[in-house]
């Protein structure tokens, strides 16, 4: 019984290893639809309307670009618009002949030539008012003027704060302080099949209230060079959820699900990708937030479950975020979900390890160990 019991443990590390073999082969040598990081590698062409779209949401093209680019622009808004306005006041200065003419008489006190009407320009704008240069009641148009470049610059001072506010409380950055598991596992729960991963939020804000939604996405090579693809939910558990702390989403492999007649090897074979999100309100600025994740074939791990990181202690619930990512194998049928209730589920109590003979390979196999707890991995 004891050899019997060493080969099934055995043929179970040989096939893990085939298949994380298999995985690693098949890693980045397809296009991803979403990355890791929930960036679409989508790339626009002769879009409809081109550059205006961006100036028509012109709020929104700024928040978006990065910030020394917004820096630059909003510079050379205020140099252009003192340049422009210095202009109209040395021209005013030039038409009125302030450059001859007494003190008593100039439009703009002390302003006489273009350097001047610059320097006017830019304390107006800032708001510097030294009161060397001054507006006088000679000419109405100069007073005309200074109204509109006041007006100008508030409205430009109200962009500018309006931008730097919308970026600094961007969705984005408080989405990289919740994740997703960086692989998804296959285990059984309730002697049902099924695919789970793990979300948490790192920042220890508990978030009360969120929605998980999961997209099954499938890409289909033509002939022709084009690229069909399909969309399709899946079910889960408990599509809303309370993060206070890290939580595991499940998807059970049960009929109606497109991946219940999907093996560890049919996995390994089909160009699919699953698409999750998690789409909250942030508890500390109202703000509506989404964090995004993918996981190809390669990132499924078949007969693994995650480690156990939350434990409870005098006064606290304490979490180990170290644990996040790892997973450990557990006893689970090389079996698609089809193939497993159409042979009928063991009862409990029975070795769910696959038995077979293999190639043989040498491995140290600790029988000791509970059928719970076969191989540790650590990501």
């Amino acid at each position: 019984m004891s050899t019997e019991r060493s080969e099934q443990v055995i043929d179970t590390c040989c096939t893990t290893v085939h298949m994380l073999g298999r995985q690693n082969a098949k890693k980045e040598k397809s296009l991803r639809y979403m990355q890791k990081d929930g960036k679409f590698p989508v790339m626009f062409q002769q879009a409809p309307g081109d550059w205006i779209t961006y100036w028509i949401d012109i709020f929104t093209s700024l928040v978006e670009i990065r910030w020394r680019m917004m820096f630059l622009i909003f510079s050379l808004n205020n140099i252009v618009s003192w340049l422009l306005f210095g202009l109209c006041y040395w021209l005013i200065a030039h038409v009125n002949g302030d450059s001859d003419n007494a003190d008593d008489d100039l439009c703009v006190s002390n302003v006489r030539d273009f350097t001047g009407a610059f320097l006017f320009s830019m304390e107006t704008g800032a708001t510097i008012g030294y009161g060397y240069r001054h507006v006088t009641e000679n000419s109405i148009v100069a007073i005309i003027l200074v109204t509109i470049q006041i007006v100008f610059s508030c409205l430009l001072d109200t962009v500018v704060i309006g931008v730097v506010v919308a970026k600094m409380a961007s969705a984005r950055k408080r989405a990289q302080t919740v994740g997703f598991s960086r692989c998804a596992v296959v285990n059984l729960r309730d002697r049902v099949l099924c695919l789970s991963w793990r979300l948490g939020d790192f920042r220890g804000n508990h978030i009360l209230e969120g929605v998980v939604r999961v997209q099954l996405i499938r890409y289909v090579k033509r002939p022709v060079g084009s690229i069909v693809i399909t969309y399709q939910d899946l079910d889960i558990e408990e599509r809303e959820i309370v993060l206070a702390t890290p939580t595991t989403i499940i998807h059970k492999l049960e009929p109606g699900s497109p991946l219940y007649n999907m093996g560890p090897d049919d996995l390994m074979d089909n160009h699919f990708e699953l698409v999750v999100s998690f789409t909250y309100t942030g508890d500390s600025t109202g703000i509506l937030h989404q964090t995004r994740a993918s996981y190809t074939s390669a990132d499924i791990r078949w007969g693994q479950r995650f480690q156990d990181m939350l434990k409870m202690g005098k006064k606290h619930y304490k979490v180990d975020y170290s644990l996040f990512n790892v997973t450990t194998w557990v006893p689970v049928p090389f079996l698609s979900a089809e193939e497993y209730d159409r042979r009928g589920r063991p009862a409990d109590g029975t070795t769910l390890l696959p038995i077979g003979k293999r190639n043989r390979h040498i491995a140290q196999v600790n029988l000791n160990i509970s059928e719970e707890m076969i191989l540790q991995t650590f990501l």
